[in-house]
């Protein structure tokens, strides 16, 4: 049903909820992951345009999409990764039908009230402008260790 997974990462706490989720998912289902985290820094929105060198966080943020991808491979699961530059949602949805993925795993945080009211929320921005199905797994909702052995 779902080869491959993007699995939208953030670099935080939230991981830990959305990780657990989707890595035994993949197991039953024989799933590929697809691991992105967005990098939206200003070094990163501007780094093809002013031929800019990556920023430590972006540094930072490949080696954290090394270190997920390291654990589950680990266990077993076929895994890939991507850092993007930019925009989130913009990015996650290009990378979703870029690389053929039939699920977006993200999480949520709920309702921040006046942050969503004027920037909108990265979920409601993918979800209102895909077809592929979204699994949303809520930020703290953590049930077990964050990597299953097989």
């Amino acid at each position: 049903m779902y080869q491959k997974i993007l699995v939208a990462l953030e670099n935080g706490s939230a991981d830990d909820a959305l990780v657990p989720h989707v890595a035994e998912l993949a197991r039953r289902l024989g799933s590929r992951l697809l691991l992105v985290h967005v990098a939206d820094g200003w070094a990163a929105r501007n780094f093809d345009q002013l031929k800019l060198a990556e920023s430590d966080e972006m540094k930072a943020d490949r080696a954290y999409l090394d270190e997920v991808a390291g654990r589950l491979r680990a266990t077993g699961l076929p895994v890939d990764t991507e850092l993007a530059l930019g925009n989130p949602p913009t990015e996650i949805l290009k990378t979703a039908v870029a690389r053929s993925c039939d699920l977006i795993a993200m999480t949520s945080h709920g309702h921040k009230l006046v942050g969503d009211f004027f920037l909108g929320s990265t979920i409601d921005k993918v979800r209102h402008n895909t077809s592929v199905p979204i699994l949303v797994v809520r930020a703290g909702s953590v049930t077990r260790a964050p990597f299953p052995t097989p």
